[in-house]
């Protein structure tokens, strides 16, 4: 069954987690775009962000196979960084328009 796994991070660890993305068999590709990320707000945040309440975050989404995700997302501690925040959502039908 294909599910989509959602991980939102920091921007510092763009190129670390693309990396990763790149090398683990089980992601045939993915989407990436800018996000914000809002709630609690924590030391980590810089000033601009605990003013304006909203914190500069990456998002990535990744299409692949379910038996797959715990693997990938066990390595990404060591391979990539913390404070990496995921979801999955499961996906009834997926596809190409050739």
């Amino acid at each position: 069954m294909k599910t989509m796994l959602v991980l939102n991070i920091r921007p510092e660890l763009e190129e670390d987690l693309v990396d990763y993305l790149l090398a683990y068999d089980g992601v045939a590709g993915f989407t990436s775009y800018h996000a914000r990320g809002h709630g609690q707000v924590n030391e980590e945040m810089s000033l601009a962000e605990q003013v304006s309440g909203r914190r500069q975050r990456l998002q990535f989404e990744i299409l692949m196979e379910d038996a797959d995700i715990k693997t990938l997302i066990d390595g990404l501690a060591v391979e990539v960084g913390r404070d990496i925040v995921y979801w999955q959502q499961m996906v009834s039908n997926a596809g190409r328009v050739d």
